[in-house]
């Protein structure tokens, strides 16, 4: 399975309109070559070189086995989109760009996109990112990612 995002090459560095210094957009994704038994995808986004242990940035679950990409900021449809936002570590439903301390250094931001045997995710009302993970390595058939790097 392959994820990539047009505006964001891996290992290169994100666009400030994607971080909390610009619009705060959610990146466009686009994926293929999942596995044929997949029944829905789980994205997530993380900063495992924030300060204080990995900081969760984003998390969306039960995404439709038919989809193979999100446009730039679809996070703020997720309602029309077929799919559910989790809790990041900001406190708030959806996508949290980057937002590194400043003078911190780079940090990485690791987006992985994993494809479940279950169509839907047993989770309660706004869960947490994650909880959303913990609940889909249970259906993992496969995982990609990319990682993309922003500094302040």
């Amino acid at each position: 399975m392959r994820l990539s995002s047009s505006a964001i090459s891996d290992g290169g560095p994100i666009p400030i309109s994607f971080t909390c210094d610009g619009e705060n957009l959610s990146p466009p994704l686009a994926w293929s070559e999942a596995p044929s038994e997949t029944r829905s995808f789980a994205l997530l986004c993380d900063d495992p070189d924030a300060p204080s242990g990995t900081f969760h940035h984003w998390a969306l679950y039960d995404i439709p086995a038919d989809r193979t990409e999100l446009a730039q900021g679809a996070d703020r449809n997720a309602s029309t989109g077929g799919f559910h936002r989790a809790l990041n570590d900001f406190n708030r439903l959806g996508y949290g760009g980057p937002c590194p301390p400043r003078r911190h250094g780079p940090h990485r931001y690791q987006f992985r996109l994993l494809a479940l045997s279950a169509e839907h995710l047993t989770l309660r009302k706004d869960p947490s990112c994650r909880d959303v993970e913990r609940e889909a390595r249970k259906f993992v058939l496969d995982e990609a990612g990319f990682v993309g790097r922003y500094e302040r």
